[in-house]
């Protein structure tokens, strides 16, 4: 994409993340959904961080992790995202830029402080996640800088966006000026719970044709189907959306077009250690993978190769430059 000055734009919730590994017992402790999202007000907040174990914490939100995955790729990447201009807003703009990503929008003076989530990480790799919006609820559609819109090659949006009311119409305002501007708008799906919230509207955006790509896991497909059976969501998907991309854990990816189904195989790991940001870095992948014009199966495995870096340590963004694991295993040059 020559004319674009970006290759991909992530618009979401900045969330700074709290992860610590605890057991099952915790989550029963605290009435918590093994493997969701649930939103929390700041007096959850900080009962569940008063009972947590030694912490990890690194700047997170589901868009951003993939904008820094695209960045390690070595494409150029920008964000948007509301932080408050206190610490951990701090914290959180000087880690991302620091990834080599450009990050420009104004901190908010007043409201809530930064958004956090506090991520609870099972023995079996999985993550349990509660998150504080704070100042993320108040990105607006005054945020989004409709030139930086335009000289972005793709959008990328996250379902999380659907929360904060004002969020969702910075959401739509974006993807609006990219498709005038004739770029391509992608959404990730987020998170199954997030799908039984916003069903009818994630519908509504890809028959619409609002969004052009749209990445989901398998229960994700599930839940936006309302059926158990894979085959008959997956073909639903297609009809629903231009190109769908549905990840599949142990499983790989399958890509569904126009052109028919293709699959990508997943990469093998040595362990599973937690699988924050696993949709996050497939996600940065596969975009990658479409702005170097690998083909469906290549921007696949690309994506399975940032997600198996992903899940084999704490957090839930890349330790090692994955432009140099990708031209390891073949997948760039």
């Amino acid at each position: 994409m020559a004319d674009a000055k970006y290759d991909v734009l992530g618009i979401g919730n900045a969330i700074f993340d709290v992860l610590v590994q605890t057991d099952e017992a915790f989550l029963a402790r605290h009435g918590m959904t093994k493997g969701s999202m649930q939103l929390i007000d700041e007096a959850r907040a900080t009962a569940i961080y008063g009972d947590m174990g030694p912490a990890t914490e690194i700047s997170g939100g589901s868009a951003a992790n993939t904008i820094v995955g695209v960045g390690s790729f070595g494409a150029r990447a920008a964000y948007v995202g509301k932080v408050k201009d206190d610490q951990i807003g701090g914290l959180y703009t000087h880690d991302i830029r620091a990834a080599g990503v450009t990050f420009d929008t104004k901190p908010a003076t007043s409201g809530p402080a930064t958004g956090c989530s506090y991520i609870l990480v099972t023995p079996d790799g999985e993550r349990t996640m509660n998150t504080y919006l704070g100042a993320a609820q108040d990105l607006t559609p005054d945020d989004i800088d409709p030139a930086q819109i335009e000289a972005a090659g793709i959008i990328y949006l996250e379902g999380y966006l659907w929360d904060p009311k004002n969020a969702k119409d910075a959401f739509v305002k974006a993807a609006t000026i990219a498709h005038g501007a004739g770029r391509q708008v992608a959404l990730t799906l987020s998170d199954s719970f997030c799908v039984d919230r916003y069903r009818d509207e994630f519908l509504d955006l890809m028959r619409k044709g609002i969004v052009d790509l749209v990445f989901s896991n398998e229960s994700e497909l599930h839940s936006l189907y309302q059926t158990s059976d894979f085959d008959t969501a997956l073909k639903q998907f297609g009809k629903d959306t231009k190109l769908g991309v549905v990840t599949r854990s142990e499983k790989g990816c399958v890509v569904i077009s126009g052109d028919g189904v293709v699959a990508a195989p997943a990469y093998p790991i040595d362990k599973l250690v937690d699988t924050t940001g696993a949709g996050d870095l497939f996600a940065a992948g596969f975009l990658v993978g479409l702005v170097c014009n690998a083909g469906y199966e290549n921007a696949g495995r690309l994506g399975a190769l940032a997600a198996a870096e992903v899940i084999q340590h704490i957090g839930a963004r890349p330790l090692v430059s994955l432009k140099e694991l990708a031209k390891k295993q073949g997948l760039l040059v």
